[in-house]
């Protein structure tokens, strides 16, 4: 179907979707996080996993922890995709038995956090290099061996990514991370 066939209702929610308008278009990929609370039972999470690889949609992160009321679960979800593949998880999240609540906080304001360990090679040549790099992360060392050293830093994703990308050189021998937490901002004193 090409542009000419399309009606203009069509072509503007084709865009406002982020989908090609013509075969071999590209489509608009977003990543979004999305927050669910659930009850906390046993398979819950498993509930969710089930449901996005089932219908295929791509799942870059998962972290899941209990909230203040033990009875519930707070899971931070990173996916992509266009706005109707997004529209489509969060009806479907919605729908699944111990849902409670699903927010996409994408668009909104935020708060995200991220835990990284990182075990970097390490020598007397690049040692205070390795140091001055996490301090100026805010990176601390919670391991040390004679020829490693073990990194704990906590941030955005973006922070992680440019901590890691310094890191790099010097040789990572190990990496783990947490994927993203996050929550809605408060913005108290907006006009």
């Amino acid at each position: 179907m090409s542009t000419q066939t399309l009606t203009s209702e069509q072509i503007f929610r084709k865009k406002a979707a982020g989908e090609p308008l013509q075969p071999g278009d590209p489509e608009q990929i977003h990543r979004h996080i999305i927050t669910v609370l659930v009850e906390n039972t046993i398979g819950a999470l498993n509930r969710v996993a089930n449901m996005f690889s089932a219908r295929g949609f791509n799942l870059e992160s998962v972290a899941v922890g209990e909230t203040s009321e033990p009875s519930i679960s707070r899971l931070t979800l990173v996916t992509t995709g266009n706005d109707r593949i997004i529209g489509q998880v969060l009806r479907q999240l919605n729908n699944l038995v111990d849902t409670l609540h699903v927010d996409d906080v994408t668009n909104g304001a935020f708060v995200e956090r991220e835990l990284c360990l990182l075990k970097v090679a390490y020598s007397r040549e690049n040692r205070q290099e390795l140091m001055d790099t996490a301090e100026i992360f805010r990176g601390k060392v919670v391991n040390i061996t004679p020829d490693t050293m073990t990194f704990e830093l906590t941030g955005p994703t973006t922070k992680i990514n440019a901590f890691v990308g310094m890191m790099r050189p010097h040789g990572i021998r190990e990496m783990a991370r947490s994927g993203r937490v996050a929550m809605r901002r408060d913005l108290v004193f907006e006009h």
